[in-house]
C-alpha cells in the first residue's frame, strides 16, 4: 500500500480509538494509539525534523482551540482531562492533533500549494469531524447555541490548517 493511503487510513483509526475510548470516558486508547502511530511515522521519516515541528506547532493549535472552547464553555468534552472541571483541551483530543500533524506532508501534503483550500477545508472539515464525534459517540458537546461553538471551530481550524499548511511547506530548520 501507498504511503499517502497507509497514512491516511492510519490516521482515521487513531481517530476512531480516541473517540471511541473518549466516549467510554478513556483518554488513554486515544493518546495511546496516536503516540504508536506518531512514532512509528517519525521514526520512518525522511523529514523528521520537519514532521517534530509540525507536530509541536498542531499541539499548540490544538491546545489554543479546544482550550479556549472549553474555558468559555462553548464545547464540553468526554473524557475531559487533567480531570474533570478543569478547562483544558482534553489529552485524547491533544493526541488527535498530534496525529494530524503526520498527515500535513504525507496524505494531505498535496495540500501545501493551496493554502487557501486548506484553510476552506479546515473551516468545514474540523467543525464536521466535531460533530461526528458529537453525534456518534457524545464526546463533545456544544452549549446552546452550538453555532457558535462550531463557527469558532471552523474559524480557529482555517487559521490553523492555514498556518500548518504553510509551515510544512517550509525546509526543517
Amino acid at each position: 500500500m501507498n504511503t499517502l493511503w497507509a497514512n491516511a487510513i492510519a490516521y482515521q483509526v487513531v481517530w476512531f480509538v480516541a473517540v471511541i475510548g473518549a466516549g467510554q470516558g478513556l483518554a488513554w486508547p486515544g493518546v495511546l494509539a496516536a503516540l504508536v502511530f506518531v512514532a512509528a511515522t517519525v521514526v520512518n521519516s525522511p523529514w523528521r525534523a520537519k514532521d517534530l515541528q509540525l507536530l509541536l506547532a498542531a499541539l499548540l493549535c490544538g491546545s489554543v482551540i479546544d482550550t479556549a472552547l472549553a474555558t468559555l464553555g462553548w464545547a464540553r468534552y468526554g473524557a475531559p482531562s487533567p480531570a474533570p472541571g478543569q478547562t483544558f483541551a482534553p489529552l485524547w483530543i491533544l493526541a488527535l492533533w498530534a496525529a494530524f500533524s503526520t498527515t500535513l506532508t504525507r496524505s494531505m501534503g498535496w495540500l501545501r500549494q493551496r493554502l487557501w483550500l486548506g484553510g476552506v477545508l479546515g473551516a468545514l472539515g474540523g467543525p464536521l469531524a466535531y460533530l461526528g464525534a458529537a453525534r456518534g459517540w457524545q464526546v463533545v458537546a456544544f452549549e446552546a447555541p452550538a453555532w457558535r461553538g462550531l463557527m469558532a471551530l471552523g474559524v480557529g481550524w482555517a487559521v490553523a490548517m492555514t498556518m500548518l499548511l504553510r509551515a510544512a511547506r517550509q525546509p526543517a530548520s
